[in-house]
Formats: C-alpha cells, structure tokens, sequence
C-alpha cells in the first residue's frame, strides 16, 4: 500500500462503525466510509468533538450537521501545496488527501526530468495533481466536465501562489478534448487520469469504467510525445484490483514505451489504531 503519512494539516483520526473521524487543519468532520466495516473502540473523546458530521440518509444522500464555529471553507497545506476546503452536499470536501503520495511522486519526477514537462491532467477535480505539477516547473493542461470544479482549481492555484504558472483550464468532455488533441497533433509528455466507476456526458453518452478504460486508456497513448516521462491512474471503483491496472498498463504502455509499471492500494494511516484506510488504488507506468 502507498501510504499518504506525511501530512500535517490532515489527519485520520479514528474509524468505526461506517465513518471516519478527520481533522483538516483546526477543524474535525466525521464522514461516512463504506469501507469501514468494523465497530468504534471508544466512540467518546474526539468523537464528540467533531465540528461537522455528515448524517446518511436511508432513501440516499444525506446531509451535513454543522456546529455554528465552523466557516464555509479555509485552507490547508501540504508542504508547498494549498488548498481551499469546503464540505460539499455530496459529503466531499474537494480533496482526497491520500493523492498526496501521487503529489509527491509526480514532482519528483517531474523535477529530475531535466527538460520542459507538459502534463494532462484528465478528471482532474479541484486541482489537487494541476497543483503539484505545476509547482514543479510543469505546463499543465487542466480538463474537468463541471465549471465550478475547474474555478475552484483556479482558486488552489492561486493559493499557492502559481496564478502566473503556465495552466490551461478548460472545461469539458475529457473523451471529446482527447479526441480533438490528437487531431491538433498536441502532444504530452505525462498524463493523469482519475475516472469516474460510472458517468454521464451532456449528451447522454454513459462511461462505465470496466467498459471504457481500456479503449480511452489505449487512446490516450496515441497523445503522449515520443519520450514520455510517466502515466498515472488512480481508481475508486469497489472490485478493481491493483492487478488490473497492472495488466491495463502493460498492455497499452510497456509494448509501447518499455518502461516500469508499479501498482498498488492507496491509503491513510489511521491515528488512534494505528491501523490503515483504503483509499482505492493507483497504476503508474513511468519511463526508465
């Protein structure tokens, strides 16, 4: 397992019973994880403390409970890197800490590649890996379907102080801006990609992930410049093992560009336990 440990501001508190116990930065949420299938030791101490909880709902959903205290958002660090938190109604906070193994990983090797990195970052949320790479020295090339997930990328970058690094945000059907950059004949030096287990486009085009991986993953190397420097996939889909990606990997990266493939759980330590939280699972292909 790749263990997200070096955090500061973040940490796993405790688990139990279907939640998780978090602290981001000063403030503590409880959250549910469906995972987390073994009974709370204690459900006293932290446990109370917690400033917001996310209450399931039987019929789907659910909601927050929040204490009068806690703001709309702040921010937390990691390392360099700043981000803006804020809980969302679908019990989210616009960052999966344990890609901080992926953020670190990606930097260094971006850092000692010895020549100008473009990356493109597909599925790419609030920014957490445009983030990294960018403070790396890379050019990025940020595509996410939702609008205000793409502006609250912005808003992390400009966080870490990276408003004047070379960004592209672009708002869009990463499939469709796949598409059209091979036919522009724009290439990548390293792609990112972290796909939904089910979606749908504006046009009502389904993706599901053991359907479509495959070919879009085989696609995307069609985009990747000559000498390519690294290709990450991360997963959250309940069922696809590392092994998978693995073989994914091989099939369309290693026959191609040679290579090092590595595969694996991600995950968090666990603080009152010291126990670790799976967080789904991650493939790198990276050139040797």
């Amino acid at each position: 397992m790749y263990v997200a440990d070096k955090w500061v501001d973040y940490e796993v508190i405790d688990t139990g019973a279907g939640d998780k116990l978090e602290r981001w930065g000063q403030y503590i949420l409880r959250r549910p994880d469906p995972q987390i299938i073994w009974p709370i030791a204690d459900e006293s101490g932290a446990w109370k403390k917690a400033d917001g909880h996310y209450h399931r709902s039987s019929s789907g959903g659910g909601q927050w409970q929040f204490k009068s205290s806690l703001p709309e958002r702040w921010t937390i660090a990691y390392g360099e890197l700043k981000f803006h938190i804020k809980p969302t109604s679908f019990k989210h906070t616009g960052l999966f800490p344990e890609q901080a193994v992926n953020w670190s990983w990606m930097m260094d090797k971006i850092r000692s590649a010895g020549r100008p990195i473009r990356v493109l970052n597909l599925f790419a949320y609030s920014g957490g890996a445009t983030v990294a790479a960018a403070a790396a020295g890379a050019e990025v090339v940020h595509v996410d379907a939702s609008k205000g997930m793409v502006q609250w990328a912005k808003e992390n970058a400009q966080l870490s102080g990276l408003e004047s690094a070379p960004i592209r945000y672009i708002t869009d059907d990463v499939f469709k801006f796949v598409q059209r950059e091979q036919r522009r004949g724009r290439q990548y030096d390293a792609i990112i990609m972290d796909p939904p287990s089910y979606g749908r486009g504006p046009n009502g085009e389904t993706w599901k992930l053991e359907e479509n991986l495959y070919p879009f993953l085989e696609f995307c190397t069609t985009i990747l410049s000559d000498n390519p420097l690294f290709l990450l996939i991360n997963s959250y889909t309940t069922g696809l093992s590392p092994t998978v990606l693995h073989n994914l990997l091989h099939t369309t990266m290693k026959g191609k560009f040679g290579g090092m493939i590595n595969c694996g759980e991600i995950g968090l330590p666990i603080t009152q336990s010291g126990l670790h939280l799976p967080c789904g699972i991650l493939g790198r292909w990276e050139s040797e």
